[in-house]
């Protein structure tokens, strides 16, 4: 089946989606986007998703020019159109056409764009075996740059740091921040588990908030597991009994090596596989 691409209330087939060479989100990376996942014919916590997005564009004075249900309307409509059971959603916003030029006020008619496709972000051994992981020179943004916190269609700060982890022969890298804390990985949020307390980094510490990683934290306390947000370094990902990403396209992957150390036993941990299995069963549910 051909995919459909839901292009400002229209569906076109793949090979007909286009928009401007004068779209600013293509000039300058300026817009917001989202990942979102399908499990099952159901798009999972599409309502967070779309909150999340209108929090981004509303901080670099973006206007979306449809309600948030309208939005939400238009992905699982596009998932229906695709016919979709299993699989991934892009949904982006752009500031629109305009001149050369950074000034946002030469761009009009803001482009709203969602693709439902497959993705598969790393092998299927990783998540049985656990993956390796390193650390990277390129820092996290500084929030007071650009703001992690933010979705935007820059990625640049995330590839540049994921072309150092390729050259260290990793699938992720890890950043940290500019205090040289950990902040998170170039498309996952980072836990780790010590003496049975989970622990990751809290959103000042300039991360993306995740929709997963705030279902795995729902989930610990669900299941009585002791959470703590707050600040961490290399130190203590060195140290920690377990480790593991989260990310809508990761879902759970366990860490068990970082910058060539072994991580507790060097097996994903009881911690991590409980968590795992707890998600699947969330998103199966």
């Amino acid at each position: 089946m051909t995919p459909k691409i839901y292009i400002n209330g229209k569906l076109y087939d793949k090979a007909d989606a286009k928009i401007s060479v004068y779209d600013h989100g293509l000039l300058y990376g300026d817009g917001v986007f989202e990942g979102i996942r399908v499990y099952e014919g159901k798009v999972f916590r599409l309502a967070e998703h779309v909150e999340r997005l209108y929090d981004s564009a509303r901080s670099i004075r973006l206007e979306i020019p449809m309600t948030r249900e309208q939005m939400a309307q238009a992905v699982n409509d596009t998932v229906t159109a695709n016919a979709k059971r299993t699989g991934y959603i892009r949904l982006l916003v752009t500031r629109g056409a305009g001149y050369l030029g950074l000034d946002p006020r030469k761009a009009t008619n803001p482009q709203i764009i969602i693709i439902v496709d497959d993705i598969t972000l790393y092998p299927p051994e990783l998540y049985e075996n656990g993956m390796e992981i390193a650390t990277v020179s390129t820092i996290r943004n500084h929030p007071n740059a650009l703001n992690p916190r933010i979705k935007s269609l820059n990625y640049l700060n995330n590839i540049l740091a994921q072309i150092e982890a390729v050259q260290a022969g990793c699938f992720e890298a890890l950043m940290l921040n500019h205090k040289g804390e950990v902040a998170e990985c170039t498309g996952d949020n980072i836990f780790i588990a010590k003496r049975g307390i989970l622990k990751t980094p809290p959103p000042d510490a300039g991360i993306l908030e995740g929709v997963t990683r705030g279902a795995v934290l729902e989930l610990a306390r669900a299941a009585k597991i002791p959470v703590q947000e707050n600040a961490l370094t290399r130190h203590d990902v060195y140290t920690a009994d377990e480790c593991f990403l989260t990310g809508t396209a990761a879902e759970v992957v366990p860490v068990v090596k970082c910058d060539g150390r072994a991580l507790g036993t060097g097996r994903p941990g009881p911690i991590t596989r409980q968590l795992r299995e707890r998600f699947h069963q969330l998103v199966r549910s």
